[in-house]
């Protein structure tokens, strides 16, 4: 259960968190919500999301607005115009020499690991997005918004490959607080982007990267409670943009006569870390908010209830975004297409793994669209969440 301690700050004053969660390039949808949000604002400057949290890919868009929070607007922006022209060489080594000197490693590590010293890391090398990012984000201007009071504060996830624990990286206002719970933390510092790195290393297919005495990985993994730091951070209503369908149809059930490929594995467990915990603890704020609306607030004083109902909006993708990989995968430079090909990720059972790698425009611009598109077909219910007048 999320324990959310009521305060006289929170009282007076109403904050809306955004929550931008993992998957690669399947992030490139959320990109397309906040355009359609920008188009709804009266005023497209001022940010509407005073605190931001991301994980995985998520805090890569999360990082970005931050650094532009004192204009919102061009901060968004800058996001389209950035993962509509991705390419897949953008974010890792996508060149015949790349791929085949990390396909060369692997392969020495399985015949001959006894002989490897080193063995290899990780599947791809991600060094050009650690050069993308340095070139792009301004760290310091994090710190700019917080003192002109266009952020509260921002936090990236990163998950410890040593001790296991899920940790929220946080920067904002003095009066935030650490927080410890049960295999998650709260640790403020100075965000940069190293925290970035780590917090976007998806598991097996990029590095981890050492942080002060631990190397940490991808937010998703061992995040149990996804939601928990925008309540930690003190949000009161929070719109989460999900990067996969948060449901399927009953009805849908494929039939599994093929044992499934390593590629079909692979993605069904990167689809458990990015979407599952989630949708539990979406559940579990419906409880808590269920549960709170039938104790009347006299008698939750009288009894020292330090708990406050959250209101909550999520917006995912209406489609299914590994079967949309399916149709675009060719457009994946060569190199990629034939290590992904032998481990069948390249058809339309294998395409949630390609979901997570396809850094390429035809793909990205696709789930610019379809974000856009699933989020003004709830436009009334984003303008009444956000309270944006009809003035």
């Amino acid at each position: 259960m999320h324990r959310v301690e009521t305060s006289e700050l929170a009282k007076a004053e109403s904050r809306t968190a955004l929550i931008l969660t993992g998957g690669g390039a399947r992030a490139a949808y959320q990109v397309g919500v906040l355009a359609a949000i920008r188009e709804m604002l009266p005023d497209p400057k001022r940010n509407p999301f005073p605190i931001l949290c991301g994980t995985s890919a998520g805090a890569i868009n999360a990082a970005s607005l931050a650094t532009t929070a004192e204009d919102f607007g061009a901060g968004v922006l800058a996001l389209l115009e950035i993962w509509r022209n991705f390419h897949a060489g953008d974010v890792y080594r996508a060149d015949a020499v790349g791929i085949g000197t990390t396909g060369a490693r692997w392969l020495g590590a399985l015949l001959g690991g006894w002989l490897v010293k080193r063995g290899p890391r990780s599947l791809l090398d991600n060094a050009p997005l650690r050069r993308l990012l340095t070139d792009h984000l301004d760290f310091d201007r994090i710190e700019t918004a917080i003192a002109s009071r266009a952020l509260h504060s921002v936090s990236l996830t990163c998950s410890g490959y040593n001790s296991g624990q899920s940790v929220s990286f946080f920067q904002g206002r003095d009066d935030l607080q650490p927080w410890q719970r049960s295999q998650r933390f709260g640790a403020r510092v100075r965000l940069g982007l190293d925290h970035l790195m780590a917090s976007s290393a998806i598991p097996f297919i990029f590095p981890s990267v050492k942080i002060n005495r631990e190397y940490f990985g991808d937010g998703s993994m061992r995040q149990v409670a996804p939601i928990s730091p925008a309540i930690h951070l003190g949000a009161d209503k929070i719109l989460v943009v999900g990067a996969g369908r948060m449901s399927t149809p009953e009805s849908f059930r494929g039939t599994g006569e093929d044992y499934p490929s390593l590629a079909q594995i692979a993605g069904h467990a990167l689809s458990s870390i990015f979407l599952d915990s989630l949708s539990v603890d979406l559940e579990r704020i419906r409880r808590i908010n269920h549960t709170l609306s039938m104790i009347p607030e006299e008698i939750q004083q009288q009894h020292g209830v330090s708990l406050r109902p959250i209101n909550v909006l999520v917006i995912a993708p209406s489609e299914r975004l590994d079967h949309i990989a399916a149709r675009y995968a060719r457009s994946l430079p060569w190199p990629v297409r034939a290590l992904l090909g032998n481990i069948g990720a390249l058809n339309k059972h294998g395409g949630a793994l390609t979901s997570y790698l396809l850094f390429e425009p035809p793909y990205t611009r696709a789930l610019i669209d379809l974000g856009y598109r699933d989020t003004q077909a709830r436009k009334d219910e984003v303008r009444a969440f956000l309270q944006i007048s009809d003035q």
